[in-house]
């Protein structure tokens, strides 16, 4: 049975005459006739009557004829769904300076490839702020990096991916010519290191992490911009902690860059959303396609230091 079938019976039975539903299917009356004939045959049963007057449906041709409709109607509709119809609306998604300057273009060019009536608003911010915002109703999604910043009501997150933290500095350190060198934390113990303060993701997990080493950080300055930090580090002012997206604007051969090489020293990134009942289509279609995005990057190497997170 074909489809074309189902709509050759439908036409003729809505014109009553195969020679006006001919017409209106571009299609010679002998050729309608013989398709209408073949269907019949498998189905081994009469489904039109012909007459001098036109044609008229059997019995059973017209349940047959009442299902074909319905089929049709459902065809048609998951076809416009598919060609014609658009995601649209507005979403929002808040990003750490780190993971934005790593995922956001790829992001912006991968929805506006797939979904170009979806407007996207990011919002760029720590990551305690971030989860502030979803709190409010302010974002639909973020990346956070703090399970503790997503236990607020009704909130929703999954581990996304890990990433490996790196020692960065000023060019030129002996011992530091690639990011297949590694360091522990408590070979850091007499840097000077520059890194977010306390409110910002990161920094937590490296609070946490000194502590378990049993190393105190010698902390010169707490600077919550990632651009201003690497400058900072380029100059030669000191070193910093970051994972590998903060050097996705940052020339590495720039930079001395060494892995921490400590068990548990990384960050989990948590994709959380507002509760599902509460996620527009356009945010459902953004969170589809930041996972596609997000495993694109780290399949092909665009993401130092990144693992997608076990699940």
């Amino acid at each position: 049975m074909e489809l074309r079938q189902l709509r050759y019976l439908v036409t003729a039975v809505e014109c009553g005459s195969l020679g006006k539903a001919a017409a209106q299917l571009g299609m010679a009356t002998s050729a309608l006739s013989q398709q209408i004939s073949r269907l019949e045959s498998e189905l081994s049963v009469r489904l039109l009557v012909r007459g001098a007057s036109g044609v008229t449906t059997t019995e059973a041709g017209a349940t047959f004829c009442q299902h074909a409709t319905l089929a049709l109607r459902h065809i048609d509709a998951a076809a416009v769904t598919a060609q014609g119809a658009r995601l649209a609306g507005v979403v929002s998604l808040g990003l750490a300076p780190t993971t934005a300057s790593v995922l956001a273009l790829p992001l912006i060019k991968a929805m506006a490839r797939h979904y170009p009536n979806i407007r996207l608003q990011l919002v760029e911010g720590m990551s305690g702020h971030l989860a502030g915002m979803l709190k409010q109703r302010q974002i639909d999604l973020a990346i956070l990096f703090n399970h503790e910043t997503v236990t607020f009501a009704k909130s929703e997150a999954i581990p996304l991916l890990d990433e490996s933290l790196f020692l960065i500095g000023p060019a030129g350190e002996e011992g530091a010519e690639g990011t297949e060198n590694r360091v522990t934390l408590a070979e850091l113990s007499g840097l000077a290191l520059v890194l977010p303060s306390k409110g910002h993701g990161l920094r937590a997990s490296l609070d946490r992490a000194f502590a378990a080493a049993k190393v105190t950080p010698n902390i010169v300055m707490e600077i919550d911009s990632l651009a201003v930090i690497m400058d900072v580090v380029s100059s030669g002012l000191g070193h910093t902690i970051q994972p590998g997206a903060a050097l996705a604007r940052s020339p590495v051969r720039s930079l001395s860059v060494r892995a921490i090489s400590d068990a548990g020293v990384h960050r989990t990134n948590l994709l959380a959303n507002l509760p599902e009942h509460e996620l527009s289509p356009a945010s459902l279609a953004l969170r589809a396609q930041l996972r596609k995005v997000v495993a694109g990057l780290v399949r092909d190497g665009r993401w130092l230091g990144a693992s997608l997170h076990e699940q």
